[in-house]
């Protein structure tokens, strides 16, 4: 089945077209800066396509894609549309055909994260608008951690913000640790079920997983995807008074503590150069103090997280990198094994395909719904 996986952000609308017998995008891209001037990018096989378009909401910017999949013949046998929506809440523990209660869940969780499903939302409505005769599905983050138990969701705050507001860890990544879980049992040549994984996917977002016997048993990032490591822009965890600190001290209102912890922080903030570890190396390298600290800092927060995943497990199969740091390079992993040298363990790096998850997901909920 072919299914187009759309990934919206606030001001981008990733896109592929997933063949979910073989596993390959035939097409893929981005649309960027929707609505201040955007670009299009996208790969088919061995061409590139890159130009600047009129796109100033998420609907224009599908209508160019699906004019590009027209001419590029790519509009043929699409089947359904996935979507990858951040924040289901507690009521969704699996993928759902989108319908009218579906949406007003995903608004209502719009308070849990409000950078992100609100253009989720945008990104549904124009996908409906753009292709009315598909079925659309909804394969959200926060899925694959439901099965996470309560001691490990609650924070240690007044219950009634629990019962009443529905604060508490969800975790995020979702799709990622699936596949890897999934692709992980394959080559220990094992059942998902008899595994115990701790998974780090590191990328501009971090966030690890234990996995217990192939459901989720605690996560790194919690309420939003803010808590847990250090990440390309974002802090990760911090002292709370923190916050108070600077509202008082230095008159931060929300507005600009929200861009600081989430725009302005993580390696960004720490090497006042760069959220790209791939600079940061180069920078590190060539002798770069700010570089050198911030790969440090990283490293060693996010060996400290995987760390705490450990309780959450009776024993551990193998510590799993994934994501596009995880994967690629070689000097971070080392750097982060050097902090865990006291635990013994099997290390493995399996590639993520998100967007493979999110096709498989797409068919498996509309051919048995």
């Amino acid at each position: 089945m072919r299914v187009l996986v759309l990934n919206c952000g606030s001001s981008s609308v990733k896109f592929a077209v997933v063949d979910t017998r073989s596993g390959e995008a035939s097409v893929s891209g981005v649309v960027e800066e929707i609505g201040l001037g955007a670009s299009f990018k996208a790969k088919k096989g061995e061409e590139s396509f890159k130009t600047k378009i009129n796109a100033p909401n998420h609907s224009q910017a599908l209508d160019y894609i699906q004019n590009f999949f027209k001419e590029v013949g790519e509009d043929r046998d699409i089947a359904a549309v996935g979507h990858r929506v951040v924040h289901g809440g507690e009521k969704f523990s699996k993928s759902v055909l989108i319908d009218s209660e579906v949406l007003k869940t995903i608004e209502e969780n719009s308070l849990l994260a409000p950078l992100h499903n609100p253009p989720n939302l945008q990104g549904i409505a124009a996908a409906k608008k753009n292709f009315p005769e598909l079925p659309q599905v909804a394969v959200f983050d926060t899925a694959f951690h439901q099965s996470i138990p309560n001691h490990a969701y609650l924070y240690g705050l007044p219950y009634y913000l629990y019962k009443e507001h529905k604060v508490r860890r969800y975790g995020f990544h979702g799709s990622s640790f699936r596949f890897v879980t999934k692709k992980t049992a394959e080559l220990l040549k094992k059942s998902p079920k008899e595994l115990c994984l701790i998974i780090a996917h590191l990328g501009n977002g971090c966030s690890a997983a234990a996995v217990k016997f192939g459901e989720s048993a605690d996560t790194t990032l919690g309420l939003t995807p803010l808590e847990g490591m250090v990440m390309g822009t974002r802090c990760g965890s911090i002292d709370p008074g923190i916050v108070l600190h600077l509202n008082r001290s230095l008159g931060y209102d929300f507005e600009k503590l929200n861009n600081l912890f989430n725009k302005k922080s993580g390696l960004l903030g720490l090497s006042g150069i760069s959220s790209d570890m791939r600079i940061l190396l180069e920078n590190a390298e060539n002798g770069e103090e700010g570089a050198k600290i911030a790969i440090e800092v990283f490293c060693y927060r996010a060996a400290k997280e995987i760390a705490s995943l450990m309780p959450a497990l009776p024993n551990l199969d193998a510590l799993v990198f994934t994501g596009g740091i995880g994967e690629n390079s070689e000097p971070i992993r080392k750097k982060i094994l050097s902090h865990l040298e006291i635990f013994k363990m099997q290390v493995l790096i399996v590639p993520t395909n998100e967007e493979l998850m999110i096709a498989t997901d797409t068919e498996e909920v509309i051919v048995v719904p």
